[in-house]
């Protein structure tokens, strides 16, 4: 028979919480920026290319590239840096790229 004064909790493990949150959420953001900057940079690249004539067109081509190289390497930056933080403190069951977490368990 069922208690009604109280109410039922339901426990959600940590490592689960933390899996979906990365898999679903952080890395699908880290990828579109990436790819955004991508595209970015492969668009000032097709319009460099195709205004030869026209100095300001060239202009904003080059500025398109700058601004995604610039997006790029902040990208790579993080990747670098979440690695090294993971190194340094010696953080195991961590894998961004595949987007799973495992963590001990707690006593």
């Amino acid at each position: 028979m069922r208690d009604l004064f109280f109410t039922n909790i339901a426990y959600a493990s940590v490592d689960s919480f933390v899996s979906n949150v990365n898999k679903l959420i952080i890395n699908p953001i880290i990828v579109f920026l990436f790819a955004l900057a991508v595209a970015i940079f492969l668009y000032g690249v097709l319009q460099f290319i195709t205004n030869q004539e026209d100095e300001e067109a060239k202009t904003k081509g080059r500025n398109h590239m700058i601004w995604g190289v610039v997006g790029i390497v902040i990208m790579m930056g993080v990747f670098t840096i979440l690695n090294m933080v993971m190194n340094t403190f010696n953080i195991n069951g961590i894998n961004p790229q595949q987007g799973t977490v495992h963590l001990p368990p707690q006593n």
